[in-house]
């Protein structure tokens, strides 16, 4: 290699000559050809080499310096930095998370049997993106923003829930998070519960157990049967626990609402100590159900805490949600958000005040409802033709398996056919558990329910012992 290190200078070009040498310098250094520690040669020397002013080489050798591409050493000359090795990214593989599934990176549309996605054929992208424009082009000041989410989209929550979930709130009860995990983390901050315990549906939620652990809450397992949770069992295994997370519209995962009885008992509890429920609402209206089980807050404004997000009935990529905290918390509450989990960037929440406000968001549940009811019938009497046992729970389809078929197994076989059932053994913290596989609905359209059913049977049976 000579001493120009291949450059070659274009005199006629846009860029300076001190700006092509600089480049040629760092493309040497970046590919291996200069070393780390190597010296450069002299200003004039290279300036001789390259038929140019030797001011030019000087500016080329401060611009790499400035981007520590160089060293100057005086007398010692000009070497080359030491820098990290030049690695090129890993592509990201698709990821096998055991309790929810497949989430491929970087994936655009999610994958048949998903849980927890709303129908991507169904995401009404030409208005959301006409309501996002024309957010982008009223918003005021670029100020600091309301921590707590902006006051116009608190409001239009507030009203959606007295209308579709039975129960009043003040807007300024309302925050504004980001989903269900965003949310689910500034509760347990502000109740500062570590040390605590908390009360878990058996099977529940594999991430709430999850949270609660890095929370410093011991998670209790509470077993739930067609009523929902078992109140009475959860009293004799954790009497003294400092709050109770139940999704008490629709148990995730097996479907069953808390029935009117026990939703008395828990509150009864709640309120026999200085204790908390959290309402994880995920479903929030979107039951399949003739009339969807009404909030458990609605029961109850002192003690519940209700989360619900819009992940489900617009799309996970927004990554908002909201939190719903009785008066006595408004304070704590706002202190975390203010400090450490402030509100979505508010274009996001300009836009969707505009849908919910307009009554699209009403409208787009109501066709959401009746695809997904038309879906989990056709999913149902897919299995049904095969003779697979099945329950419809909500929004998805829990398929018993054959004695001896491991669900973990399964789903990693489905996921390289690009199928993403979830194993429902995951779900279960106790001693006692289930194999099957929770079907997602949602982006199973009707005519398509055979072939993925089939595709999925196919591989269950190759696991047969």
């Amino acid at each position: 290699m000579d001493g120009s290190f291949g450059i070659q200078l274009d005199r006629g070009g846009r860029q300076s000559l001190s700006g092509q040498i600089a480049d040629g310098i760092r493309a040497a250094i970046r590919d291996g050809r200069l070393a780390p520690g190597a010296r450069l040669p002299s200003w004039n020397d290279l300036a001789a080499q390259l038929g140019v002013a030797r001011g030019t080489v000087r500016a080329a050798y401060e611009r790499l310096a400035d981007g520590q591409f160089v060293v100057p050493s005086g007398a010692a000359g000009t070497r080359v930095a030491r820098r990290p090795p030049a690695t090129r990214p890993a592509t990201e593989p698709v990821r096998g998370q055991s309790s929810l599934g497949a989430f491929p990176a970087g994936a655009i549309r999610p994958m048949p049997f998903q849980v927890g996605v709303p129908a991507a054929d169904l995401f009404p992208a030409t208005l959301w993106s006409r309501m996002l424009a024309h957010a982008a082009r009223s918003i005021g000041p670029l100020g600091y923003p309301d921590a707590r989410g902006e006051p116009e989209l608190r409001a239009e929550i507030a009203g959606y829930l007295a209308v579709a979930r039975g129960f009043a709130c003040h807007p300024a009860q309302v925050f504004v998070t980001h989903g269900y995990a965003g949310a689910c983390s500034i509760v347990l901050r502000a109740l500062k519960l570590h040390g605590a315990a908390a009360w878990v549906e058996d099977p529940g939620y594999p991430f709430a157990r999850t949270a609660l652990g890095w929370a410093g809450v011991t998670p209790v397992p509470v077993p739930v049967d067609e009523e929902g949770l078992v109140v009475a069992e959860g009293i004799r295994r954790a009497p003294d626990a400092a709050v109770a997370l139940v999704t008490a519209g629709q148990q995730a995962p097996l479907g069953m609402p808390l029935s009117l009885e026990r939703r008395h008992a828990l509150l009864d509890w709640a309120h026999s100590g200085d204790r908390w429920v959290i309402e994880d609402d995920y479903l929030g209206e979107l039951q399949l159900a003739r009339h969807a089980a009404p909030a458990l807050a609605s029961m109850d404004a002192r003690r519940v805490i209700h989360i619900g997000s819009f992940s489900k009935t617009m799309a996970p990529a927004l990554r908002v949600g909201y939190l719903v905290v009785p008066h006595d918390l408004i304070g704590a509450i706002g202190e975390v958000v203010g400090t450490l989990d402030p509100a979505p960037p508010p274009i996001l929440q300009h836009a969707l005040t505009a849908f919910m406000h307009d009554g699209h968001y009403l409208r787009h549940l109501r066709r959401m409802k009746r695809a997904y009811a038309e879906r989990r019938a056709a999913l149902s009497n897919a299995l049904q033709r095969l003779g697979v046992p099945h329950d419809a729970t909500g929004l998805s389809v829990i398929a018993r398996l054959p004695d001896g078929v491991d669900d973990l197994t399964v789903v990693q076989a489905a996921l390289e056919v690009d199928l993403s059932p979830v194993p429902l053994s995951p779900w279960y913290s106790g001693d006692v558990s289930r194999h099957g596989l929770i079907l997602g609905v949602t982006n199973v359209p009707a005519e398509r329910a055979a072939g993925y059913v089939e595709r999925l049977w196919d591989i269950v049976r190759r696991q047969l012992p």
